[in-house]
């Protein structure tokens, strides 16, 4: 079972920016506008409420949870964003997220073979919650889609990116 120990910290960075990345890839796909990119931030944070009282959380997700309950833990993962997406162009930030993700499975899937399999699914869990938290298109909320076809798309490259699908 895996902890932050097994991992470098410049890896350590990685793992956590992996966890805002899931979400942001989603919310790059079709934005929606100031309240529902509020309600998809929450969404994403309420993952990490979530996975800490959850018994099926396996041990690599709860070092994950509790390093971002330190500041340390969120400016690491701040910082790998920043790393990963400055100077980019919108329509450029999906790629480098999804690259970063497979990245990231790649040194999971090195450095904690055991806790692999339940850290890919929570990632794409989060990135299902965001894309559920608003909905999309319509009119003050009325009339939209819950999740929308550029989100959908995302999810199936999140999927894949994660190494979860052939």
């Amino acid at each position: 079972m895996a902890t932050k120990t097994d991992f470098t910290a410049e890896e350590w960075s990685e793992v956590l920016g992996s966890v805002m990345m899931a979400g942001m890839a989603v919310t790059l796909a079709d934005p929606s506008g100031l309240i529902g990119m509020t309600q998809e931030g929450l969404a994403s944070g309420s993952a990490l409420v979530a996975a800490k009282t959850d018994p099926n959380s396996n041990t690599l997700i709860k070092s994950v949870v509790s390093d971002f309950e330190t500041s340390e833990g969120r400016t690491a993962a701040r910082g790998l964003i920043k790393n990963k997406l400055a100077g980019k162009q919108a329509a450029e930030m999906k790629g480098a997220i999804l690259e970063t993700l497979s990245q990231t499975v790649a040194l999971v899937d090195a450095k904690a073979p055991d806790d692999a399999a339940g850290f890919k699914a929570w990632l794409y869990s989060i990135s299902e919650r965001v894309a559920n938290a608003a909905s999309e298109g319509g009119f003050m909320g009325f009339g939209g889609v819950r999740v929308s076809d550029a989100e959908k798309a995302t999810l199936g490259e999140i999927s894949k990116a994660l190494k979860l699908t052939a």
